[in-house]
């Protein structure tokens, strides 16, 4: 049984070449994952482990920010000098590193980096574990110099002697480059600007007196946690105020900060390979199938000759195990060869990665082949049980398997069970109440709905192909109406086949519903709310400091203007929660630039000094009413006691904040966290003054500011809809390689079928079928598969994208929209990927040898 199995699989290497592709891919997303993970987390455990200071002080953070308000947390300098009589410590240097600065060239175009990552000011103190080395030029001496990082050099083409303009949360200020600084470890992206300490403190700060952390190196023979308990002694009933970390800690605290970077890449890709072994189940299932019904005189002489059902099923299944060997191990090469793609495009994004320092753990290799060979046994599983099943007089008969009905009708109940509690879940999703609820009745209903419609597809093949393919008689002939029967023919077949194709189309047509419904709702929620002629804003949300706000002020032809800035708070509830969010806060006359409906008060309540607003569907679950006293955290652990003012009715609960849509004025914020840079502001035009002039008029004096725009509601609009385009992106790549590996499904069924129905075609051809009409058969065969999956797949997508609206208007996005030239542009593309997959068979069969085809068995 070995050697026949054996023999087999060789005798079916070209057919089984297809469905290996699916296990490489699976694998190769797999283990390109994990190994560019493992490599990017390996390289910066490396560089944050051997740049850390023996013991790191820091102000005290009460929350990380999820969106920044440009404060900067600072300490004393002088603790540096207190610290350093501490026994055991050789050395304490004040640090200073600022985020979110812009460093603009002469021509007033940005010299930082486009991908997101920060522009940081740091002070230059060169010590062993520096991560720069000074290659050129000479260190920074006063207040107009400063080193620049090779990488930004070159890539913005800066040179010792430019000029460059800084603008900090200080305000911009003229600087000279002379000298450039060298990674000696890996560049994480940022672009850095190095200062003289004091330049750094002066400008940078603004307080010649302060620093964002010390840095202590402990003298010979001394412990880091030792430094740590000895410095913690010495601070006494300061410690309060401070963050101390040994080497190891603060390296561990800056993996975690770089972790969601590293979890969204992760993630994506297993997504990626998520859908690949989703579909590639389908093609792998299909192929065995196939062949088992091919081979079944096979089977059945192998029964007569005494192998028995036990050894049937298990040399199938040893068939599949080596399709999964070989894909695993194809697959594992080409995750090596994935992962060494992404590190190189790391590269060009600015973060430069080693491929020869490239990880490949123990892990990696055993989820490849876990992956690869599961995929493929829980695949070829059915097939083989029914392979078992084969008689012996089965070697009698040129015939497929039979007892055709039986499971058909297992189907139609099983797929009724699982469609109806599917259908169930989704309608519990709709009339919930609960986000929470909803969101998780949305995942089960899903997920036992696409169950339903894999299970319960061959049950639909019949009806939907008939209407889909009615028209072919009248246009094609009777080459037409044969290649709608062969579609008909075996509705398993045809089930399976476009199933690989629905599950991708059932995606992209859910996330197009949701994420058309989002663009309509934030469309219809800025008309209703933004009532300013221009917002000038950040185009990543990143704050800019008050000299910009000054100069618009400033600028000829504006009326009002409105300051709003963003910070992270937590308000304990008197139900007894504690909620971290993010809040907002406005100068007054906020009512004159933007549209804001009220429950209860006003925004002169909303921001009168210690009060706050609130929406009212976030204040009714906590408890919380006009009036209510609320203790409130603020950045640096600065708490107040502020009270509920207001209470809105905004469609979006999203809408001037996070979670409870909290917001105050501009005044309290500045009280209790001040320091925090402007997030927008809202511009009116004064009287006599038009948009287009006052536009053009921002427009010149915000030239030397590359980091802010000046946005109407239009350009607002487009900012979402961008936004909002990142996200389809990512789904129409899952769709893509969906559609490569359906492809590939509908070819391997396709070239199987006409395998199996060679002596078919050679009688066909014989009685005049040309072979150009042979091959529209095929292609037209192919054509009304993919569009049936393409039917199935959006049919069940539109339902759970309305499904997933309603979860989304839990959250006041209420819009729905149906995105019908998505789907209209889906079917036709569906059309032409049938086209597409029948080329090779439909070349094949066409070349068929007549009498050859005439005298197969």
């Amino acid at each position: 049984m070995l050697k026949a199995t054996l023999r087999s699989f060789l005798a079916h290497k070209g057919r089984l070449l297809l469905s290996a592709l699916a296990v490489i891919l699976s694998v190769a997303f797999v283990a390109g994952s994990l190994i560019f993970s493992d490599t990017v987390s390996r390289t910066f455990d490396r560089l944050f482990a051997s740049t850390a200071a023996d013991v790191t002080v820091t102000p005290k953070k009460t929350f990380d920010e999820t969106i920044p308000s440009g404060q900067t947390l600072t300490l004393p300098a002088s603790l540096a000098d207190r610290l350093a009589q501490v026994d055991g410590v050789a050395a304490a240097r004040p640090e200073v590193d600022v985020e979110g600065l812009t460093v603009a060239d002469k021509n007033r175009e940005s010299v930082g980096p486009t991908t997101g990552a920060p522009t940081i000011g740091t002070a230059w103190n060169p010590t062993e574990r520096s991560p720069v080395e000074l290659t050129s030029g000479h260190a920074p001496k006063g207040d107009a110099q400063v080193l620049i990082d090779a990488e930004t050099a070159d890539s913005k083409d800066v040179r010792i002697g430019d000029r460059l303009t800084v603008i900090g949360q200080e305000g911009s200020f003229p600087v000279e480059v002379v000298g450039i600084a060298t990674f000696t470890t890996t560049n994480p992206g940022a672009a850095l600007v190095f200062f003289d300490t004091e330049a750094a403190q002066a400008k940078l700060l603004g307080d010649p007196r302060a620093a964002t952390s010390i840095s202590l190196d402990a003298a010979e023979g001394v412990s880091d946690a030792d430094l740590k308990r000895r410095v913690a002694e010495q601070l006494g009933g300061d410690t309060g105020a401070y963050e101390l970390r040994t080497a190891d800690e603060q390296a561990e605290s800056d993996v975690e900060q770089l972790g969601g970077f590293l979890d969204i890449i992760k993630y994506v890709m297993l997504g990626f390979a998520g859908i690949a072994v989703l579909v590639g189940v389908f093609l792998i299932v299909n192929t065995f199938s196939m062949l088992i019904a091919q081979r079944t005189r096979e089977l059945g002489l192998l029964r007569a000759l005494g192998a028995d059902r036990r050894q049937v099923r298990r040399s199938v299944l040893a068939e599949a195990l080596l399709l999964g060997l070989v894909g695993s191990t194809l697959g594992l090469a080409a995750g090596i060869g994935l992962a060494v793609a992404l590190i190189e495009l790391m590269g060009l994004l600015g973060m430069n990665i080693s491929a020869a320092e490239m990880v490949i753990g123990w892990g990696t290799p055993v989820v490849a082949y876990v992956v690869g060979l599961g995929v493929t046994f829980v695949a070829a599983y059915l097939p083989a049980r029914r392979a078992a099943g084969v008689s012996p007089m089965a070697a009698l008969a040129d015939a497929e398997i039979a007892d055709i009905g039986r499971p058909l009708r297992l189907r139609a109940v099983v797929g009724a069970v699982v469609g109806a509690a599917g259908a169930a879940a989704l309608v519990g999703c709709a009339v919930s109440s609960k986000t929470s609820t909803a969101a998780s009745l949305l995942g089960l209903g899903v997920i036992l709905t696409l169950i339903a419609t894999v299970i319960a597809g061959p049950l639909l093949v019949r009806p939907v192909i008939r209407v889909l393919g009615g028209a072919f008689p009248a246009l094609f002939g009777s080459i037409g109406r044969m290649s709608q029967r062969n579609a008909l023919r075996n509705p398993r077949r045809t089930g399976a086949t476009a199933a690989a194709l629905m599950v991708g189309l059932a995606l992209v047509g859910g996330m197009s519903v949701a994420s058309a419904s989002m663009t309509k709702s934030f469309d219809e929620q800025i008309d209703k709310t933004l009532g300013a002629d221009f917002v000038v804003q950040n185009s990543n949300f990143v704050p800019f400091p008050r000299e910009i706000t000054d100069r618009i002020r400033g600028t000829e032809g504006v009326g009002l203007v409105v300051r709003s800035q963003f910070t992270t708070i937590a308000v304990r509830l008197p139900d007894g929660d504690r909620v971290q969010t993010t809040a907002a806060a406005y100068e007054p006359k906020l009512d004159e630039v933007a549209n804001i409906t009220y429950a209860q008060g006003d925004s002169a309540a909303a921001l009168a000094d210690g009060r706050l607003a609130m929406d009212k569907d976030f204040a009714a679950d906590h408890g919380v009413r006009v009036g209510s006293t609320v203790p409130v955290e603020f950045q640096g652990d600065r708490r107040a006691e502020l009270t509920v003012g207001a209470l809105t009715d905004q469609e979006s609960a999203d809408g001037f904040g996070s979670q409870g849509g909290i917001y105050f004025g501009l005044a309290t914020l500045e009280k209790y966290a001040p320091g925090g840079q402007d997030a927008a502001v809202y511009v009116n035009a004064a009287s006599g003054t038009s948009a287009g002039d006052l536009r053009a008029g921002l427009e010149k004096t915000l030239d030397p500011y590359p980091q802010v725009q000046v946005r109407d509601i239009a350009d607002y609009k487009q900012l979402v809809h961008d936004q909002i385009a990142v996200l389809l992106y990512l789904v129409y790549a899952l769709l893509g390689l969906a559609i490569i590996i359906a492809v590939l499904g509908v070819v391997n069924t396709l070239a199987l079928s006409v395998v199996e129905r060679t002596r078919e075609i050679g009688l066909l051809r014989a009685i005049g079928l040309a072979r150009r009409q042979l091959r529209r058969m095929i292609r037209l065969e192919s054509v009304v598969i993919a569009v049936f999956g393409a039917v199935l797949g959006l049919a069940l997508g539109l339902v759970w994208g309305v499904c997933t609206q309603q979860v989304l208007a839990l959250q006041g996005m209420t819009a729905l929209a149906i995105p019908w030239g998505t789907i209209v542009a889906v079917v036709i593309g569906s059309a032409v990927v049938g086209v597409v997959a029948a080329l090779l068979p439909a070349l094949r069969a066409s070349r068929m040898n007549v009498l050859a085809a005439i005298a197969h068995e």
